[in-house]
């Protein structure tokens, strides 16, 4: 949580995470630290691809990029419902919440690897992989203190 490398902006909103956490009377049995991690690594994957999938619009002659512009959206979507599912402790079904989180890490892996293809020609897709590479690995890291 004290990555000093982090933009400003991301230490603020993962600051107002944990906020939340330390305030919210449900205390979760998982660490906060790797909970918030994964919420802020699904929004910034989320807004990455968003962004990926417009810069891809973007470009002379998109229509070789349907694949990524699909997956950026289709990972951008899951990204958000995971982050929405993961910051809220009442009640949480550890069914769901692990379905969704297995599910963005399958869409950020893709969505990676996808982007990665393109990276060296566009660097948008090279700042998304990047974005996607660390969401995938945000969501390994809570399943697995989950389990």
């Amino acid at each position: 949580m004290r990555n000093t490398n982090l933009p400003q902006t991301l230490r603020d909103a993962m600051s107002s995470i944990a906020k939340m956490f330390e305030t919210h009377p449900v205390r979760p049995s998982s660490d906060h630290a790797t909970a918030i991690e994964c919420i802020t690594a699904c929004y910034a994957c989320a807004e990455a691809c968003n962004a990926c999938a417009d810069a891809c619009l973007g470009e002379p002659s998109p229509g070789h990029l349907v694949a990524c512009i699909r997956l950026d959206e289709d990972c951008a979507d899951i990204c958000l419902a995971t982050a929405r599912v993961i910051s809220r402790l009442t009640a949480t079904d550890k069914t769901v919440a692990g379905a969704l989180l297995r599910a963005c890490e399958t869409a950020c892996d893709l969505c990676a690897k996808e982007c990665g293809e393109h990276g060296g020609k566009m660097p948008h897709c090279a700042v998304c992989a990047a974005a996607c590479q660390r969401c995938a690995d945000a969501c390994r890291h809570l399943l697995k203190e989950a389990a």
